[in-house]
């Protein structure tokens, strides 16, 4: 690879550690409350309410269901309405959002079901409200859980920054696919495959590391 595409892989990599960075600031801040939601109102939570864990569940299910290009393509006009334009790495961000928001729904409802029915009685013996109950015995018991399950979100949302560069997102996938496949780079193409599974593997360790350290057990 040619010195003068140095600067170009960095500046992508800047991008893609942007979208990612953001997307999953953005996703965490409505994913997490939604798996909490999924969790408190299944069979047997605390706040049973089979309606609304049905109806929340089908909606999470229908968009999880939809493959991340067709969802990029298919939101177009929303993500023009919110950042006032399709293309580069900020619009990008609407359908990483979008499409990150139910999995980390999912995942953080998973690691939920994991924290010990006991836990959850004792704390409601000693009279625990339904939010303390939440916030003090089950997100903090669930932590180390959750942030291995977010660290997984992290590692898909790096695939899917590449994939958006697909139509135009910007990032690793745009100089991939702009000066590795069109202008016949292969070169390129290899460089940010390497670059990509460098940032997966350090995202990996950190990711492992975190929740090693917040498991007290």
């Amino acid at each position: 690879m040619s010195s003068d595409m140095v600067p170009l892989l960095v500046k992508a990599l800047g991008e893609t550690v942007y979208m990612v960075a953001v997307s999953m600031i953005f996703s965490s801040l409505l994913g997490i409350p939604l798996g909490v939601l999924l969790y408190v109102t299944n069979k047997g939570g605390i706040l049973a309410c089979k309606p609304v864990n049905k109806l929340v569940g089908s909606v999470v299910n229908a968009v999880r269901s939809v493959p991340f290009i067709i969802l990029m393509v298919s939101i177009i006009p929303l993500t023009r309405l919110i950042v006032g334009t399709s293309i580069g790495t900020t619009a990008a961000m609407v359908p990483l959002v979008l499409a990150s928001v139910p999995f980390i729904g999912r995942q953080v409802e998973t690691s939920l079901m994991e924290v010990p029915d006991g836990i959850v009685e004792a704390a409601r013996s000693m009279g625990a409200t339904s939010s303390q109950i939440i916030l003090r015995v089950l997100l903090p018991e669930a932590m180390p859980s959750i942030v291995a399950q977010l660290t997984t979100v992290v590692i898909a949302l790096v695939g899917e920054s590449a994939m958006a560069g697909a139509i135009g997102g910007g990032g690793l996938g745009d100089l991939a696919i702009r000066y590795g496949y069109q202008r016949f780079r292969p070169e390129i193409m290899v460089a940010t495959v390497i670059v990509l599974i460098i940032l997966v593997q350090l995202v990996q360790f950190l990711g492992n590391r975190l929740a090693a350290n917040l498991n007290k057990r």
